[in-house]
């Protein structure tokens, strides 16, 4: 009795439905292009964190690819406006995956490199930040040599390989300091055969001979003091090594003659 009951108020309601026109109303779909000119609005004022936000959303419903990959990097861009790193390197590495082919994939793995240039810290902090960055520079002037944007990357690149060559100074001095040899030689070599094109290898060359020559080493201290001599015989690091092997060797100071200080005065009264 129950069961027929059940039936009975399932049919009356399937009748009762069939009756009304019952119409599916969809919800209203998002404008993608309102919501990037919103997104873009707000990135002109400043304000990337809620332009991320539009952009990211405007991406979600664009149906052109093109217009969503567009936001797709423009929301990587506002990312790393607010020093959001990481999550602006996962937003273009996901960017990347998605669309290969777009036309600002350039742009991005030159925003990759400098993402990783500006995490650079100075020589006295961790190296492996100017590692990576070198990485990704080596990796765009590989495959973008030609672009507009190589030849700041190229200037980049020649600052970071100062810092790393800095670094290691930094660290042979510290060697140095403790009296560990090796360590210290080890690291001024990596000076002398990776990073000679830098300023720092004056000094490195001075500190192997002051090193080789302290520990009795003679033959090697005047190899790298003739390698200096060679190429740096007007470096003051020069004349500090020949005087290490030659005791009797004085250093003079370089004064102005009066020539000098004369006309030294007299475009300081022009200036004036």
């Amino acid at each position: 009795m129950v069961k027929k009951s059940l039936i009975f108020l399932i049919t009356l309601f399937l009748i009762s439905c069939s009756n009304k026109d019952v119409t599916y109303e969809p919800t209203s779909r998002v404008d993608p292009y309102a919501v990037y000119e919103e997104a873009y609005t707000a990135f002109e004022k400043g304000d990337y964190f809620y332009a991320e936000k539009k952009f990211t959303e405007a991406e979600l419903n664009f149906d052109v690819i093109e217009f969503a990959a567009k936001s797709a990097i423009m929301a990587s861009y506002c990312l790393y406006g607010i020093n959001f790193f990481n999550e602006a390197l996962e937003n273009i590495n996901k960017y990347l995956k998605k669309y290969p082919a777009d036309k600002n994939v350039i742009y991005a793995h030159y925003l990759t490199a400098i993402i990783y240039y500006e995490q650079i810290g100075d020589e006295k902090k961790d190296i492996e930040p100017l590692l990576k960055a070198k990485d990704k520079i080596d990796f765009f002037l590989s495959e973008y040599p030609n672009s507009d944007y190589a030849i700041d990357l190229q200037f980049k690149k020649d600052l970071i390989i100062n810092q790393i060559a800095s670094k290691e100074l930094y660290v042979a001095k510290y060697y140095i300091s403790v009296k560990k040899w090796i360590p210290a030689i080890n690291r001024l070599k990596i000076i002398v055969d990776e990073y000679s094109k830098t300023i720092f290898i004056e000094e490195a060359l001075h500190r192997l001979v002051e090193i080789y020559y302290h520990i009795g080493v003679e033959k090697e201290a005047k190899k790298y003091a003739t390698i200096l001599g060679y190429n740096y015989n007007s470096s003051k690091w020069y004349e500090q090594s020949y005087k290490i092997l030659n005791k009797e060797y004085k250093i003079i100071e370089k004064q102005e003659s009066e020539d000098e200080k004369n006309f030294i005065q007299k475009i300081l009264k022009k200036i004036k």
